[in-house]
């Protein structure tokens, strides 16, 4: 009885911090360094320019590069290391993961693409809403999408941006706790262990936040 408790307490205990840490992965922390003295719409269109590089540029070197300057835009906006790391650990895996398939299929240069491109767009990410807050990254989104109200209300262009933030860090946390499954069931070295779970329950999450918007009118 009493190892049983332990060990449900263990489990909590885990659940909690990484839950915890991908909670707070990428949330705006306040700030006076370079990258939070810089206005939200000049970061949002580095963002926007990082990913059409990452799209159009090509070979490991250019990838290389660009994570580098991601990295960089990490270190400026100074999030909490620990945090950070806990809540980027699961995103490390699944590029590690995805790199893996590359080697086995035996494209060494894809695979080095494959994970650092992952990595870059992270990365960037999490140092623009750490530096940002949500407030005004919605913000700047609205008046961007303004002139393009007859095709796209600029309302749907905010929600749609800001459900994508909040995604990154439930992501990590499916797949921490799915990495938790495997190797309880002692498949922690099977990929499709993994993945195909993952796979499955970011899907249901998707539709579960799509049924919630139509339920509220949004989107009709």
């Amino acid at each position: 009885m009493n190892r049983d408790r332990a060990l449900g307490a263990a489990r909590r205990r885990r659940s909690r911090s990484t839950g915890a840490g991908m909670a707070s992965l990428g949330l705006f922390r306040p700030g006076s360094g370079p990258l939070h003295r810089l206005p939200a719409l000049v970061k949002l269109l580095g963002l926007a320019a990082l990913g059409v590089a990452v799209v159009v540029a090509g070979g490991p070197v250019a990838s290389l590069a660009l994570f580098g300057v991601a990295a960089l835009a990490l270190v400026l906006a100074r999030p909490p290391v620990r945090t950070t790391v806990r809540g980027l650990a699961p995103l490390v895996v699944l590029a590690g993961l995805a790199a893996g398939y590359q080697v086995w299929r035996g494209d060494r240069t894809r695979a080095v693409e494959v994970a650092t491109d992952l990595l870059s767009l992270v990365l960037a990410a999490t140092a623009v809403t750490v530096s940002t807050p949500m407030a005004d990254l919605l913000a700047v989104m609205v008046r961007v999408a303004r002139p393009l109200r007859r095709w796209l209300p600029p309302e749907a262009l905010a929600l749609a941006v800001a459900l994508m933030l909040r995604t990154v860090p439930a992501l990590g946390r499916v797949l921490a706790e799915t990495r938790d499954a495997a190797r309880a069931r002692g498949l922690g070295r099977d990929p499709r262990a993994l993945l195909i779970p993952a796979a499955i329950r970011t899907v249901a999450r998707a539709q579960a936040t799509g049924q919630a918007l139509a339920a509220r009118g949004i989107g009709e």
